[in-house]
């Protein structure tokens, strides 16, 4: 065969026909598969989250249905000024743009102080070492309530005016007191030395 007639049947209609079909059926499969993405997705469109900080739970999880939204309760905490049930926190936070059908994770108030167990510090540390580790145990403390002992030294705990021991269960919201010890006995001794010194001081 001749290059003249290779290239003639290579370039026939029905070979040009057949290409120009194919490239048309892929740009339509592109162009389909593009939009097809880009309706599933909903690119473009959202549903701005409500905000619902604050309701009870019932309420949310209706106010969030309205809006084709779903609510699941992802964790609870304790908030003083917030009644019982009601929602402390959401995410993603109100005013997101999200799809339809996304959860929103919310933060329900417990209504109940958490509680930590009362570590051994009775007749058993300083102040400053009672002081650190209740603080860094999330305890609250309040003024310290002085006792016949040995200076800064911790031999009891009140809570809520009531002694409290090792073990005990106690709100976290509630200061508690330290009874320290407070002896004059030093200070006392310290001034009589200096009288004495005092009256030898000729």
């Amino acid at each position: 065969m001749t290059p003249k007639g290779f290239f003639g049947k290579l370039f026939s209609t029905m070979v040009v026909g057949n290409l120009i079909a194919m490239a048309v059926v892929l740009i339509l499969v592109i162009v389909g598969a593009w939009i097809g993405l880009d309706h599933y997705t909903l690119h473009g469109q959202g549903i701005e989250v409500p905000d619902v900080s604050g309701m009870l739970e019932s309420d949310a999880r209706y106010a969030l249905g309205r809006s084709d939204l779903e609510m699941e309760v992802a964790d609870s905490a304790y908030t003083k000024d917030k009644p019982r049930g009601s929602i402390i926190d959401q995410t993603p936070a109100a005013g997101t743009k999200v799809k339809a059908g996304r959860v929103i994770y919310v933060t329900i108030n417990s209504g109940k102080s958490p509680t930590r167990i009362l570590p051994d510090i009775s007749d058993n540390s300083s102040l400053r070492e009672a002081q650190a580790k209740l603080l860094a145990m999330g305890f609250k403390l309040g003024p310290v309530e002085y006792v016949s002992g040995d200076k800064d030294w911790v031999y009891g705990v009140k809570c809520r005016g009531q002694n409290v021991s090792t073990g005990d269960r106690i709100p976290l919201d509630v200061p508690l007191v330290l009874q320290v010890g407070n002896d004059p006995g030093d200070t006392e001794m310290d001034e009589d030395s200096i009288d004495v010194n005092d009256e030898f001081d000729f």
